[in-house]
């Protein structure tokens, strides 16, 4: 309406955005590539040299590779200017890889700025040097960290603890003069130097405890004025020592019951439950025990290797709370249970839970519930820990209930631990007021929260007997409200409730089945108003369970029989199944008159089962008839008990659930060991002969000396278990297509994947993982020099090359027991659908109707490698004919102006890059009303982030726009085949190597529209097909495999594996793409994409592209 406005808006944005750039350097993105850096790095001015330097350090940032210019960088690093120096070492450390004769060359400099009267110098030089990974410079490097170890100022020493790390990667082999340093720096006087040596020990040698020990008191002592990060680190290498030094605290609390934390009455003490006789946190505090020394995967079956005879364990060392090592490290880290660091809180809470005395363990409770006011993110780790914390000593949270209430904005996952934390220390007092607050949660619109919700209640109500009533009368009104509703309404998720409330109630039930038999007979009654099939199985699995319970369900037994034998044929397979273990049990428990006509219902449902069209219930039906015969005479019937009837001993819910690691660890987070995680050393691991045989006699216990530490090589092993990137682990012997069952017929829009070499691959490999791991595994210590390319050879030698390739750990035998019984079928020849989304180039209301979309192509040009194939699709959307159509590039139609000057090396630059921007095409003459024409046309992007400015021209007049890139385009295909695939992706780990999650459901849709038709499909297939045809509607790969797992479950996706291949356009560098699923095939799926490409920034940017169009 008022378009002066309008103009005075936009002027006045480009007017703060002006004044918001005054004084930056933000002017140096706008276009660095007009401008001529090399005079500028010859100049004689600081100044110019300067900015010469960072126009490059900008191009760098963009991705555009300026090595050329490397001679003129070097020959500055004898400017006397700091700012100079700086940014030619970041260009040097960036390139040195690239150009290593060039930056062997540099190294003089570099050892003669050591010495320079600058402690910034001296600081940056070592820096540059240890930046510079060339194992030929390992000894110069070597010798600089020595001679700043002892410099005089802080910052160097610092800088000299930070280089030792990357020295240690360099040379692996000896590492004793490293120990020596980091021994050095440990003794330090200032806290940085000290943080970063702590750093150093870490990485070099974590095991070496004794170097800790001459510096102890020292090191805690410094430990509040060390820098955040750093306290995390130096805590853990404390509290390691003080464990293998002195052992474990005897009156911590990994030796303590609830009723020794508190003062209240026994009988609020006997309100977080027993279980089998003993209490139940006390067989927590035994497990946290084990598994922080042991390890949770050692410890795999805690409660069948603890003794029941004794308090304390028999094979550990135990030392007391008044020991003066002991006592310094928990006065020394008490301060920072209050730092404003999240991550030191809860490192120093972790000494403090491991080693503080169980009478003062409470003063760790108020500072990690405070940090729970703090972020989302630090607010999941804390509650992650907390539960551990809750579940050994509940009565330390039980007063603060109210504190893990939920709140609206909770995530889902916080919501899901607070619940679970909720149950947990719940108390007789609490509990009235837990239940109202549950009750609001019941009527969250997210059904999936009201599952966790009800599956609290029934939790709370298995630890307090005393309010199991009230808790079953809500549950039984939840019952009969979901079945209403989910017959009525089919919501999402109510289903999910309906069956959870089930469970609850079985789980309440199982603890005294004759004190719940109306709860019982309510829940059969309730079969006839129950129509979800999961539903329904559990209340038919409690009435055969408890068919003989009581005096009531007896009597009602005949009629639910034939209720049952009559809809048989009309229920699903999960409700059949349930229905003839219970006739099953129904017949073993009875005796008397009834036993005739329940064995002539009992034949019937089997005649039923046995025409069944499922095999399974065929299978089930099968059994149970040869377990029970017809006849009066059972010749099975023990047999047939101990199959139907047997019943489990009572053990914790909390037994096979509960996964234990370290405070403050990331396996706690992710429930299993993460990379680099390693359990507490065995207690007094380090004492001396002496003290050893001393204490060994005064405790009559033998124990051993050795370190209970694994291999360094092991201990930066990742759990295989989940692991499906071991491309060791797969096989490659074939079976027929045919045989398999796969069949896919191409269509029109769809092409076909899996041709290696102008042959079609084989459809279907099926591997058995642990027969081809233990080949490959030989052939890889045999072959080893065979993988190592001819350039890095020349860089670095074979020993530590073959440590650096050699990254995948040895299994556990736990692992190569799982590994045994795996296997995956491998699919590579399937017609994928392929819908390359188009997108909007110009729109017909500012062209007169002339509509312009494109697509990138999967062509290759065979004019340019450096050329990307765009389909252009023009649409007439007006009534009148346009003509003379035609695309050009804007910048290379400007007119260049004669006072404009181009350096030689400019000059140079420009020939050497002759493509074109595009490659001309034909003119449209005419485009008639509603017509389309599609053209293909070949561009080439200056890079893959910034867009092409284009001018589309119609009817005389220029319209301007932009043409954005799509790096999953700037590849073609790379064909190839599994083998090849797995020995380039070995060529190319470390950093080479980079990976992140997301969330995939676009296979979702496609299942409901299979679930509708009237012909069933392998869903796993389905959702393979799904993953392949997103990734190659979105980019220009090749499909290697499908790797599909082979499991009893239908439902679940885990490891589902597709490899992807292709080749960057301009550097030819190959490309490869790997993506994992985990999860349930009816949800949505947690993906893991990983990407191994050489060039760092574009494998980076393509990893966040193709998660981004996954998610």
């Amino acid at each position: 309406m008022f378009p002066q406005f309008g103009a005075t808006a936009e002027s006045l944005t480009k007017a703060s955005s002006l004044v918001l750039r005054i004084g930056t350097d933000a002017h140096l993105y706008d276009d660095p590539d007009d401008v001529s850096i090399a005079p500028l790095l010859e100049s004689r001015y600081d100044s110019e040299k300067c900015e010469g330097l960072k126009r490059l350090l900008a191009l760098i940032a963009q991705g555009a590779d300026v090595s050329h210019l490397f001679p003129q960088v070097v020959k500055n690093l004898a400017s006397q200017s700091l700012e100079v120096k700086k940014l030619v070492y970041l260009y040097l450390l960036h390139y040195a890889e690239k150009r290593p004769n060039e930056a062997l060359l540099s190294i003089n400099c570099f050892q003669k700025d050591l010495s320079d009267t600058n402690p910034l110098v001296r600081a940056w030089a070592l820096r540059a040097m240890a930046g510079i990974r060339l194992h030929v410079v390992a000894p110069l490097v070597l010798a600089a960290v020595t001679k700043c170890a002892r410099d005089p100022s802080p910052y160097v020493r610092k800088c000299a603890a930070y280089a030792l790390p990357k020295l240690y990667d360099l040379q692996q082999e000896d590492n004793t003069s490293l120990e020596e340093l980091v021994c050095i720096l440990l003794s330090d006087n200032s806290p940085g130097v000290i943080g970063a040596a702590a750093t150093a020990f870490n990485s070099i040698c974590p095991y070496n405890l004794l170097l800790i020990k001459r510096n102890f008191r020292r090191l805690c002592e410094t430990l509040p004025d060390v820098e955040e990060w750093a306290q995390i680190i130096l805590i853990e290498i404390l509290l390691r020592y003080v464990v293998a030094r002195h052992g474990l605290v005897k009156d911590s609390i990994m030796f303590a019951s609830t009723s020794t934390l508190n003062s209240q009455s026994d009988q609020e003490n006997a309100a977080f439950g027993t279980v089998g006789g003993e209490p139940n946190d006390f067989k927590l505090n035994r497990l946290m025990l084990r598994c922080y020394v042991e390890g949770q995967e050692e410890y795999l079956s805690p409660f069948q290797h603890i003794k029941e005879d004794g308090n304390d364990p028999d094979d550990l060392y135990l030392t007391t709370s008044m020991n003066d090592d002991v006592r310094i490290l928990l006065r020394c880290t008490s301060p920072l249970l209050w730092s404003q660091n999240s991550a030191v809180v809860l490192a120093a809470a972790g000494v403090h839970w491991i080693m503080a005395p169980k009478n003062e363990v409470e003063r760790i409770v108020r500072p990690i519930l405070f940090i729970l006011r703090s972020s989302c993110a630090a607010k999941h780790v804390m509650l992650c820990n907390i539960i551990v914390f809750a579940k050994t000593a509940p009565s330390l949270f039980a007063p603060y209930y109210e504190d893990f209430f939920i709140s609206s904005s909770d995530p889902y996952q916080i919501k899901t631990l607070k619940l679970e934390i909720l149950s947990t220390i719940a108390t007789e007092s609490s509990l009235p007021v837990i239940l109202e607050e549950f009750q609001d949660y019941i009527k969250d619109p997210d059904r999936r929260f009201v599952a966790d919700t009800v599956a609290a209640i029934g939790l709370c109500a298995q630890r307090l007997p005393t309010v199991a009533s009230t808790c079953l009368e809500g549950l039984l009104a939840l019952v009969l409200y979901e079945s209403s509703v989910s017959n009525s309404h089919q919501l999402d998720g109510e289903a999910d409730v309906l069956v959870q409330a089930i469970m609850s109630i079985k789980a309440i039930i199982k603890q005294d089945p004759s004190a719940y038999e109306k709860v019982i007979v309510r829940l059969i009654r309730s079969l006839e108003i129950i129509k979800e099939p999961a539903a329904r199985a559990l209340v038919i699995w409690i009435f055969g369970e408890y068919n003989s319970v009581g005096k009531i369900i007896p009597n009602v037994v005949p009629s639910v029989l034939k209720y049952l034998a009559w809809s048989f044929t009309s229920e699903e397979i999960d409700t059949k199944l349930q229905i003839l273990n219970a006739s099953a049990k129904v017949v073993l428990s009875t005796q008397g008159e009834n036993l005739l006509t329940f064995k002539e219902i009992f034949q019937y449902i089997v005649e039923l089962a046995t025409h069944d069209l499922n095999y399974d219930v065929r299978d089930r039906a099968r059994l149970v008839a040869k377990l029970l015969p017809y006849d009066n005479i059972f010749r099975s019937q023990e047999l047939a008990e101990h199959i139907l009837s047997v019943k489990l001993p009572p053990g914790s819910y909390l037994a096979n659930n509960l996964r234990i690691y370290l405070p403050g660890s990331l396996s706690q987070i992710v429930l299993h060991a993460a990379p680099g995680y390693s359990p507490l050393p065995k207690p007094c691991s380090i004492l001396s002969n002496a003290e050893a045989g001393e204490i060994t006699k005064n405790m009559g216990i033998g124990i051993s000396l050795e370190m209970n530490y694994p291999d360094s090589s092991s201990v930066s092993s990742i759990d295989e278990s989940g692991s499906v990137y071991d491309s060791r682990n797969s096989d490659t012997g074939s079976i027929d297509s045919d045989e398999a069952g796969f069949a896919s017929d191409p269509n029109e829009n769809g092409r076909t994947i899996g041709t290696v070499d102008g042959q079609d691959a084989l459809l279907v490999y099926l591997s058995d993982s642990n027969n081809y791991h233990g080949q490959t595994t030989q052939s890889n210590n045999e072959n080893i020099s065979e993988l190592i390319s001819t350039d890095l050879t020349e860089m670095m030698s074979k020993s530590a090359l073959e440590s650096w390739l050699d990254e995948q750990p040895k299994p556990s035998s736990a692992q190569k027991s799982e590994h045994s019984s795996s296997a995956r079928i491998s699919l590579t020849d399937q017609s994928i659908e392929i819908k390359p989304k188009p997108r909007i180039l110009l729109d017909p209301v500012n062209s007169s109707g002339l509509d312009v979309k494109y697509a990138f192509s999967s062509e290759v040009s065979s004019n340019s490698p450096l050329l990307v194939c765009v389909e252009l699709i023009f649409e007439n959307v007006s009534a009148e004919s346009l003509a003379n159509i035609a695309i050009e590039d804007e910048e290379s139609s400007r007119t260049v102006e004669p006072q404009d000057q181009v350096s030689e090396e400019t000059a140079r630059l420009l020939s050497a890059n002759e493509t074109p921007a595009i490659h001309p095409t034909e003119v449209i003459a005419t485009l008639d009303p509603h017509q389309i024409v599609k053209k293909v046309i070949q561009v080439h992007f200056h890079h893959h982030l910034l867009p092409l400015k284009m001018a589309v021209l119609c009817n005389g007049k220029r319209h301007s726009v932009k043409l954005w890139p799509d790096i999953a385009y700037f590849l073609h295909p790379l064909s190839m085949d599994m083998k090849s695939f797995i020995e380039k992706e070995r060529h190319l780990p470390g950093m080479f190597e980079y990976s992140r999650r997301c969330t995939f459901t676009d296979h979702l849709q496609e299942l409901g529209h299979k679930e509708n038709s009237s012909f069933q499909t392998d869903k796993i297939l389905l959702v393979s097909k799904s993953f392949a045809s997103k990734m190659l509607s979105n980019s220009n790969l090749h499909l290697v495999s499908i790797d599909m797992p082979v499991s009893s479950n239908i439902d679940d996706a885990s490891g589902l594996c597709l490899r992807f291949s292709g080749e960057i356009l301009s550097s030819s560098k190959p490309c490869l793409i790997t993506v994992v699923a985990e999860g349930k095939v009816s949800g949505p799926l947690d993906v893991t994409v990983k990407v191994n490409c050489e060039d760092t920034m574009f494998g980076l940017n393509l990893l966040n592209r193709v998660v981004a169009f996954l998610h």
